[in-house]
């Protein structure tokens, strides 16, 4: 069987790559933020995911947090939502050829760890984009976690939901490094659960939020796991 996991990865990897190309040309072609919305579609459409939604989008929602597991965490977004979605990602990816093109067209935020004059930056980037209707998303782990544990989140998140008092919608996602996995060469068709868990205005006089934050997503993400046998 994992003969067939890892042609299906093979297949899974060259449609996003054409999927690419093709938000990059539709960029130019189709108002914003559509040329996204249909590259995610047809990457959902041609490797045969579906997508089940538990909680509402809040339609005043200004920033989304999200876990952060698998490749298909950004297409899956994208496809059930409706917004122009500015995401958050570190500067080396953006530097990355091809792909680093599909993040700097749709104008996203790139973001330099470890660096005072970066998040002046970020923090002027995100008023722009906030101002300009988006919603700041971003996975506060930083990188991938496959081990069904969540990361600690990083305080940029934090840092740019506290200093313009964003309203902050968590999304917790569910196993999707079970159908796609870059590190293992892994894929498979099925159903991806996204929660969307209550929105909140941001307390910078509450200093734990974003660690609070974390311990509530893995919880849901946990309760989940143990009463849907499907995700296991």
């Amino acid at each position: 069987m994992k003969i067939f996991a890892h042609i299906n990865w093979l297949y899974t990897t060259i449609i996003i790559f054409i999927s690419l190309a093709l938000m990059i040309i539709l960029y130019y072609l189709v108002p914003k933020p559509y040329s996204r919305k249909i590259a995610a579609w047809v990457i959902r459409l041609t490797t045969f995911f579906s997508i089940e939604i538990q909680g509402k989008q809040d339609p005043d929602a200004q920033m989304f947090l999200i876990n952060h597991q698998s490749d298909l965490d950004i297409e899956i977004i994208e496809a059930i939502t409706k917004d122009d979605l500015a995401w958050v990602a570190k500067k080396e990816l953006f530097e990355i050829p091809f792909f680093g093109l599909a993040l700097k067209l749709p104008n996203d935020i790139a973001v330099e760890r470890e660096s005072k004059t970066s998040l002046i930056k970020l923090l002027k980037d995100a008023k722009e984009r906030i101002n300009a209707g988006r919603i700041i998303t971003m996975f506060p782990e930083g990188t991938r976690s496959t081990k069904g544990k969540m990361l600690p989140f990083k305080s940029g998140a934090k840092i740019i939901a506290d200093k313009y008092k964003l309203k902050v919608q968590p999304i917790v996602l569910m196993q999707t490094a079970k159908y796609f996995d870059t590190k293992k060469f892994y894929a498979k068709p099925g159903r991806i659960k996204v929660i969307f868990l209550e929105s909140f205005t941001a307390d910078k006089e509450d200093k734990d939020w974003l660690k609070n934050l974390r311990i509530k997503m893995q919880k849901v993400y946990d309760d989940e796991l143990a009463n849907n046998p499907s995700h296991r």
